[in-house]
């Protein structure tokens, strides 16, 4: 059996800033893969904290990536809507990174996972913010996200509830205030397990 490729693209939520290497999801998703029996390698990450779709979609023609690969994972969008861009622009850049992320999974989207945006108008970043506005906006946002993403075929997870946890639960965010701690990134690679693991050993 030849060793398993995974490819993560995104923002901060993929890179795991302010946690460990060790804490970022798909680290974890890594780890507990290997924990299920698969070999598979370290993940190959592009994501850079602050980028959007249009910058995602420049960082991965910089990185000159050679696929196939078994899994790719795709998590992108907050910072689109922390920008306050239009949830038609980001539609129409989210659809071609999409079709990119199929591409690298050698044209399968059964290799392909896409994660909901997180909603972080629940943090202590958020304070003195219009929270109720911030979650109807990622709202959007994640709606039109996975129109499209069911569209291609591609499996979809929902980790915005997840998110929502930490009001009540501030151990879910690191210390900067804004971003997942490793617990809630942790929370995230157990709900995406069985489509990860599916999406890997896909044999076409």
């Amino acid at each position: 059996m030849q060793t398993m490729k995974y490819l993560a693209l995104g923002d901060s939520y993929t890179i795991g800033e302010r946690v460990s290497e060790q804490e970022r999801f798909p680290v974890q998703l890594v780890d507990t893969l290997r924990a299920y029996g698969l070999d598979v390698n370290d993940p190959e990450i592009i994501a850079t904290t602050g980028w959007t779709t249009d910058e995602l979609a420049a960082g991965i023609e910089e990185a000159n990536i050679t696929g196939p690969y078994d899994l790719v994972t795709l998590l992108i969008g907050v910072n689109n809507q922390y920008r306050g861009r239009s949830v038609e622009n980001f539609r129409e850049e989210y659809v071609e990174l999409l079709e990119q992320a199929i591409a690298f999974a050698g044209g399968h989207p059964e290799k392909v996972v896409v994660i909901s945006i997180p909603d972080w108008g629940v943090t202590p970043f958020a304070e003195g913010r219009d929270r109720e506005q911030i979650a109807q906006e990622i709202d959007a946002y994640n709606a039109a996200k996975m129109e499209e993403t069911m569209e291609k075929g591609v499996s979809f997870i929902n980790v915005t509830p997840i998110s929502r946890q930490a009001a009540e639960q501030p151990e879910l965010i690191a210390e900067d205030g804004l971003h997942p701690s490793g617990a809630m990134y942790k929370l995230w690679v157990d709900l995406m397990f069985n489509e990860a693991k599916a999406a890997i050993t896909f044999n076409p």
